[in-house]
């Protein structure tokens, strides 16, 4: 089955319209608004070999319903090892949670991988930030991410946040190095100062490692199945 963005917006329409319909607020009272979300730009060392990450989002929409960008990814001694977008449609099902239904497109490794996104993201009790989405893609692909983060306050400006993102595939794909079941679950910690609200630099520790058939694919490879690294990033907000 080829996906391609047309029948993405299908099922964006066909879900969008089963959805119950919540109070709708008058557009003079509900205006278009922007927000650009720079989570992570770091650099990463894990004692002589060093990289860095990206992770961003950016939203346009009214309160009820919105289009995102969602894009991340990280580098390797030079080279870029993983780099993914998602396109989503987002609609508010609950004062805390919106359901998201679109595209991601992993452009690394290669070759590439085309998905459609269903999923769920808000925040559940204890203030615990909640990003959880099934990929469904060619060839009988399916894979489910489940991430979660918290916000720690020391004080007004200092904040610690903890975070994890664990990743599950339905079935191996020997090509990208992607085997099936647990694949990898990565965590950090990092420690930020917010000069402004929307300006923080920020330092901290991440740790990844693989499991199961995508850790065989890494042995094999000659690549390890667990890194440590220090981290130096700015996290922003337009």
């Amino acid at each position: 089955m080829k996906i391609n963005l047309i029948t993405t917006m299908s099922l964006m329409i066909i879900v969008v319209t089963l959805l119950p319909a919540s109070a709708r607020a008058d557009a003079g009272d509900d205006p278009v608004l922007v927000k650009l979300m720079l989570d992570q730009l770091e650099t990463r060392d894990s004692g002589g070999d060093s990289g860095g990450a990206w992770d961003a989002q950016a939203w346009i929409g009214r309160d009820l319903t919105k289009l995102w960008v969602k894009i991340e990814g990280e580098r390797k001694s030079g080279k870029t090892e993983a780099a993914e977008t998602q396109f989503l449609f987002s609609k508010a099902v609950s004062g805390y949670w919106d359901f998201q239904i679109g595209v991601r497109l992993d452009s690394r490794p290669s070759p590439e991988r085309t998905w459609v996104a269903i999923g769920f993201q808000g925040l559940a009790p204890y203030f615990f930030e909640i990003d959880m989405a099934l990929f469904i893609g060619e060839s009988g692909r399916t894979a489910l991410r489940l991430e979660a983060e918290y916000e720690l306050l020391f004080t007004q400006r200092l904040i610690l946040t903890p975070e994890i993102e664990t990743n599950f595939f339905g079935k191996s794909d020997p090509q990208i190095g992607i085997g099936s079941g647990l694949s990898d679950v990565e965590a950090g910690l990092r420690l930020r100062y917010e000069i402004r609200r929307e300006f923080a630099p920020y330092i901290g520790v991440n740790w990844s490692r693989v499991f199961g058939n995508t850790a065989d694919f890494a042995r094999s490879a000659g690549q390890g199945t667990s890194d440590t690294q220090l981290t130096i990033g700015l996290r922003a907000w337009f």
